[in-house]
């Protein structure tokens, strides 16, 4: 099969399966879950086959290109090096089991066929924008998958998933609007959009802050999507209330697609920047340290896991930052960057099942709730337990070679002030880690519920999860644990791709030489297991000394976390919904009664209204005609036919009045919220017909 082909059919093929998936569930539901699972299951093999034949030769990996013209004017363009390769098999493999997964956890749901055609679509838009090969390719599918994710966390429909899913679109919309105006920028001044142009272009180009400028809006909308802060607010609030399958998808995979974009701004545009290295590094800090602080005051499982996915994308942001700091010396952070997304990917989707299987049955995730539900059940408790050391950095488990390599990229660097401040911060931030996932295990599968009865009940119930449920999480949580076990032979290998992406353009043009791939890191070196045992230490002091003496009371975890302290209601909601249109509001009709005012003086002396020679009292000559031809129709009938019953009505007088009640109505729909979005929609579809059309 020819490259451009497999390109197309990974992207398009889910979502031509989404649209047949909806037919076929208006007949027979078991049929379109059983489809679904074949369209998602040979996503997965294809992109495994190419993997697997791609990484047996001897030579480099295959590139593979595809141009889709006359879409939307500029058309599309896809491409595949390692790291597309690698995503797309983690998208497509975190797919298949979630797909799977969905089948028990939707059995007593509503709205499933809605479901399943917007999850096959979101595995569409993914793909298209991991193997996007410029910039408007990557924004039409980002677009496409904030849309189609939408309906994942509004999925059940009441109060609390609703606002969380309006939170979660507006952040996406206005995050997509402002990485279009970034998108505007940089064509207009560089005159392209692809990736590989780009990065030509900026060696090239000497406004620099322009470029920063472009990059910023890029960041933005990239941000929004990765959850980094503080663009995060929509991550804690959409996990909770989405589907488990969801959230693991959410948490895992489109925040990677934020990530990627971020990646593609900081190597194609900054490549090797120290200036742009250190805003992402800021950021990066703030994320991480902050996602990890709300996740040790979180008493609910899912917003934990969501937090953590916030503190996580931030140890990402921190090696994205770091690899402009280094600039040619950066293949430490390279590789822990590539490495952490991995991790963190395969991380969230155990742990997101894993919590899906405990509400599918007690359908509650409150700590206090779900408590001792995991006792007794062996294979629960070892597949959470997989997730739970691998994100706390524990070795012999793959977040362990992660973390590692990014510390290590911060010690490589030096120097002291700042630069050692970060470095301690990232240690606690791994420490925090330690204690919510220590705080989470101890609840679900050592303690006991307080009340007896449930806790009787938890430990009676036997089948909790069928055999695909099963399937899907010892599986998931297999892949994990063995990845974790091979550095060297798995881990490092894979990180190379990351290398050719990341700095496979400066390889090329000769900026250092490919042997140049730094130093080999002893991962379990006394140096290195001293930094993991740092963090321990926090995380063992954070749990006994603040989650067991502080956030509990009487015996029952507690949510201290203040609750003014929400940054969406504190800040968010009242700039946008109060602030800011209250000041355009005022601004609007200060213009207006300004305009207003300068048309009455005009009126008055310069243009002085002159009176109409044969101006009519009331109505138009439409209605004045109309009301003559009545009135003369009825002065023949009182004549002929109606002597004994006249009938005297002035309709002139009649027909302007209607008139003047047809014009008022006119006015009052023209001047509407609604009668605008109509017109505005009404133009939208023209100007998309016709762009289509050229």
């Amino acid at each position: 099969m020819n490259g451009d082909v497999i390109l197309a059919v990974l992207v398009f093929y889910p979502f031509i399966g989404a649209v047949l998936s909806c037919i076929i569930g208006k007949k027979k539901e078991i049929v379109r879950d059983y489809f679904a699972d074949f369209i998602v299951i040979s996503e997965f093999i294809i992109t495994l086959v190419l993997f697997v034949s791609n990484c047996t030769k001897s030579t480099s990996l295959s590139f593979y290109y595809c141009e889709i013209s006359g879409i939307c004017g500029m058309g599309l363009s896809f491409t595949m090096e390692g790291f597309r390769l690698v995503y797309a098999m983690v998208a497509a493999f975190m797919w298949m089991m979630t797909t799977i997964l969905s089948r028990e956890y939707f059995r007593h749901h509503d709205n499933r066929n809605r479901f399943y055609l917007f999850m096959l679509a979101t595995l569409g838009a993914t793909m298209g924008v991991f193997l996007s090969s410029d910039l408007f390719t990557t924004f039409i599918f980002f677009e496409i998958m904030s849309f189609t994710s939408y309906v994942w966390v509004a999925q059940e429909e009441n109060e609390a998933s609703l606002r969380a899913a309006a939170t979660y679109l507006a952040v996406a919309v206005i995050g997509g609007l402002v990485m279009l105006m970034g998108i505007f920028i940089l064509y207009h001044e560089l005159g392209t959009l692809d990736m590989d142009e780009i990065f030509i272009m900026t060696l090239l180009y000497p406004d620099k802050p322009l470029l920063y400028a472009a990059g910023a809006c890029l960041l933005v909308g990239f941000g929004a999507k990765a959850g980094a802060f503080p663009l995060h607010i929509w991550l804690p609030k959409a996990h909770p209330v989405a589907p488990a399958p969801a959230s693991a998808l959410l948490s895992g995979i489109l925040t990677k697609t934020g990530v990627f974009g971020i990646l593609i701004v900081s190597c194609d545009i900054f490549l090797h920047d120290a200036m742009w290295g250190s805003l992402i590094l800021g950021i990066g800090v703030l994320t991480m340290f902050g996602g990890a602080l709300l996740a040790v005051f979180s008493i609910d499982l899912k917003r934990t896991l969501a937090c953590s996915s916030m503190s996580q994308i931030g140890f990402i942001l921190v090696g994205v930052g770091m690899q402009g700091l280094l600039g040619e010396e950066n293949t430490l952070a390279v590789n822990g960057t590539m490495l952490h997304m991995l991790n963190h990917s395969m991380i969230k989707l155990v742990l997101f099942m894993a919590a899906g299987i405990i509400f599918m049955n007690i359908h509650a995730l409150d700590l206090n709730e779900i408590r001792g539900f995991g006792r007794k059940k062996p294979l629960l408790m070892l597949s959470f337990l997989t997730g739970a050391l691998a994100i706390a950095g524990i070795p012999l488990f793959g977040g362990y070679i992660s973390k590692t390599l990014l510390h290590e990229s911060i010690v490589e660097y030096g120097g002291a002030g700042i630069m050692k401040t970060i470095e301690i911060i990232f240690l606690l931030s791994g420490g925090l880690t330690l204690a919510y996932m220590t705080k989470i295990f101890v609840a679900i599968f050592v303690e006991k519920n307080k009340d007896a009865n449930k806790q009787s009940k938890y430990d009676n119930l036997k089948h909790y999860m069928n055999a695909e449920s099963t399937f899907a999480l010892t599986v998931s949580a297999a892949v994990l644990f063995i990845w974790g076990l091979f550095p060297h032979t798995l881990m490092d290998r894979v990180a190379k791709l990351g290398k050719n992406f990341m700095d496979y353009k400066a390889l090329r043009l000769g900026f250092y030489a490919a042997e140049n791939t730094g130093h080999a890191v002893a991962y379990f070196s006394l140096n290195n297991l001293k930094g993991a045992a740092i963090s321990i230490i926090i995380g063992v002091l954070v749990y006994f000394l603040i989650i067991r003496k502080l956030l509990m009371r009487e015996d029952d975890y507690i949510n201290a976390w203040p609750k003014w302290l929400d940054m969406e209601n504190l800040i968010y909601r009242p700039i946008l919904l109060g602030f800011i249109p209250t000041v355009c509001a005022i601004a609007s009709r200060v213009c207006d009664s300004l305009l207003d005012t300068v048309v009455v003086i005009l009126r008055k002396t310069l243009y002085k209204d002159s009176k109409l020679p044969h101006e009519r009292r009331e109505g138009n000559i439409i209605s004045e005609f109309i009301g003559k031809t009545m009135n003369l129709c009825q002065t023949v009938r009182n004549r002929l036919w109606g002597r004994k019953n006249p009938k005297h009505i002035d309709f002139v007088h009649a027909a302007a009045a209607r008139y003047e009640e047809i014009r008022e109505s006119s006015m009052i729909i023209q001047r509407s919220l609604s009668f605008g979005l109509l017109m505005f929609g009404i133009g939208l579809a023209l100007t998309l017909i016709y762009i289509i059309m050229i």
